[in-house]
């Protein structure tokens, strides 16, 4: 037998809050976070975390799906020569990563596995599970409430299903935020995370070269910012919990629906949770800052009827940004 799973990472802002998550199926899947992390350390946390998930079954293969060419090639291509110069680089600097790096090789250990690269954002179903979760993660840490950490696999150990505590170590350089997920799966940094926040050239042009993807500026712009809750908006594990849309939607909140109709944002609350849908694809248009609290978003969504403009006003509430007002037209 084979396991398939993908595993992605998501950091808003990269680094910022951060999440990580893999995906089996809709009864196993498993995610977490911290509240200060980076792209590439979501990515090797799923990966690591799936190894403990299933290590009570060491003897079934593991097929691991990435869109992260950085976590596929520092396992199967860098590793073993970072091991052999005491896991530092050609040029002679620490391994960035290290501690999370050691880890995964102690759970390789006697594993029979492979990885598959896939292209993240392109509609596969496995890849997409799994970058939703991861997300909803990283935003929950970004809003202070809890987040989903999942069934997890079937028999795995009690310690491995446990979501473990939210505290990064002394030595972690980003400030905690004002109110912990107290429900949320999630696993503390590696000893040694102060490390993580400084720039490496090297790491960076890794991702650029092989593709991978650079992520967002360390201080993400606020359209960018807005994209990213605008797409954790469209998820149905995300629309289904009145929890998190209740964070995410303003409290004046109005939509003038597809249909005509108007919602406000109790009704579009409850609607939601009782009907999440599918997730949507999204094709953005243009992203433009009006003033310094507000951002409009205008994207075609994608879905089986057709196609849809959208447009979306998100404002600064306080520290948050949230989703005053949307449009939907059923494009012609």
């Amino acid at each position: 037998m084979t396991i398939t799973a993908a595993a992605d990472g998501s950091a808003l802002g990269n680094p910022g809050p951060a999440g990580w998550a893999w995906y089996v199926n809709d009864d196993c899947w498993r995610a977490g976070g911290w509240p200060h992390g980076t792209n590439n350390q979501g990515e090797l946390m799923a990966v690591l975390d799936l190894l403990r998930a299933t290590a009570h079954v060491p003897g079934e293969d593991l097929r691991i799906l990435c869109d992260s060419q950085y976590v596929i090639n520092s396992i199967t291509k860098w590793m073993p020569g970072w091991k052999r110069k005491g896991w530092r680089k050609a040029d002679g600097k620490p391994v960035l990563n290290v501690e999370l790096l050691k880890e995964l090789d102690r759970e390789l250990a006697g594993r029979k596995y492979t990885f598959e690269w896939v292209k993240g954002h392109a509609g596969h179903d496995l890849n997409e599970a799994a970058d939703e979760r991861a997300r909803a993660a990283a935003t929950a840490y970004q809003q202070g409430v809890a987040a989903r950490s999942g069934p997890g696999f079937p028999g795995a150990h009690p310690q491995a299903a446990q979501p473990a505590s939210a505290t990064a170590p002394a030595s972690a350089t980003a400030p905690a935020p004002a109110a912990t997920p107290a429900s949320a799966s999630t696993t503390p940094l590696p000893r040694g995370a102060a490390d993580y926040n400084v720039p490496d050239l090297f790491s960076q042009l890794e991702d650029d070269e092989l593709g991978a993807g650079a992520g967002q500026p360390a201080h993400a712009a606020p359209e960018a910012l807005v994209e990213e809750l605008e797409r954790e908006l469209l998820g149905p594990l995300v629309r289904g919990d009145m929890g998190r849309t209740a964070v995410l939607l303003h409290p004046d909140f109005m939509e003038i629906g597809s249909s005509g109709r108007v919602w406000a944002r109790d009704a579009m609350m409850m609607a939601l949770e009782d009907d999440p849908g599918e997730r949507t694809e999204i094709e953005v248009l243009s992203s433009d800052r009006i003033g310094t609290s507000a951002v409009l978003l205008t994207y075609r969504s994608f879905a089986r009827s057709g196609t849809t403009l959208r447009t979306s006003l998100w404002v600064l509430d306080g520290d948050r940004w949230r989703l005053r007002f949307h449009q939907g037209t059923p494009e012609a």
